[in-house]
């Protein structure tokens, strides 16, 4: 309403409409503001998925805002499992909207930073997604008129939770690929000098982990994707394969200063095997299916 309009704006929620609607007294009226705006409303959009989702698929935006995510109440926040249910959630966030940022782009949390919220380690998270940390603001909810933080599910979902002090986490893309990994058809000549590179095992990182951790580290959500959409004739494969060597890049170059670029060149081989293993695993799926229905 500030803006004046709303057409550049994606508005998403996790719930469906109908379960909007019932949750909160004001998300009829919300919504059909929203909509006069020109914003284009999603329902039913998960976090952590919303990057293979039709509507969202390979578009970029240049903020991606997520207030106060919560994995939901299933008992005392200081409970490190629940914690850890938390921090899932912001991982697969942030996972998710690193690949649709614009190069410039940027991603802001809100959060609280009191014990125990502070535990999530938001920074940390936003490192493994290779995002590098902006700073932080005050997030003060009357700067946000109409804003109003909502509890979300259960039986109070349409009451507010108490804030206490809170930030707004500001976060980057880690550019230390764009002179390796900067236009899509060179990445594919990398790779033909990469994988005729000489086998660089056992490799033993700075931190301790081996090479085949550090590949599933780096790319364990890429071979993950695969497996999920395998088979379906919609995936672009060329541009998957793509968007993940400039993440995993970036990722490995934003876990230290001076890394070896020797170092990539042994995930990549480890990526390699490790993706032949599995595509032989998925094919004797297929046959023990075809086999089945026969």
């Amino acid at each position: 309403m500030a803006f004046g309009s709303a057409t550049n704006i994606v508005a998403t929620s996790l719930d469906s409409y109908d379960e909007l609607i019932k949750k909160y007294k004001n998300a009829y009226a919300n919504l059909a503001v929203l909509k006069n705006l020109g914003a284009n409303v999603l329902h039913g959009v998960d976090a952590t998925q919303m990057k293979i989702l039709p509507d969202l698929r390979w578009k970029k935006f240049h903020r991606i805002i997520y207030n106060f995510p919560h994995a939901g109440f299933h008992g005392k926040e200081d409970n490190p499992d629940l914690i850890m249910m938390h921090r899932n959630l912001v991982r697969g966030f942030l996972m998710n909207a690193s690949s649709m940022l614009w190069h410039d782009g940027e991603i802001h949390v809100n959060h609280k930073i009191t014990a125990p919220f502070d535990s999530w380690r938001i920074e940390d998270l936003a490192s493994e997604c290779s995002l590098l940390f902006m700073g932080q603001d005050d997030f003060r909810i009357q700067d946000y008129p109409g804003y109003e933080n909502k509890r979300g599910s259960g039986s109070r979902s349409d009451e507010p939770f108490p804030l206490g002090e809170c930030k707004t986490f500001k976060f980057k893309l880690c550019h230390a690929a764009e002179k390796f990994l900067n236009v899509p058809v060179n990445i594919g000549e990398h790779l033909v000098s990469i994988h005729r590179q000489p086998r660089l095992s056992p490799f033993i990182f700075e931190n301790g982990l081996t090479l085949q951790n550090e590949c599933r580290r780096i790319f364990g959500g890429y071979l993950n994707h695969v497996e999920e959409t395998f088979g379906s004739t919609s995936y672009d494969v060329h541009r998957s394969v793509v968007e993940a060597l400039r993440l995993g890049f970036e990722m490995y170059m934003g876990s230290a200063q001076w890394r070896p670029l020797s170092g990539y060149i042994g995930i990549l081989e480890e990526l390699r095997n490790l993706s032949i293993l599995r595509s032989e695993r998925l094919r004797q799926m297929l046959l023990r299916l075809d086999q089945q229905h026969k």
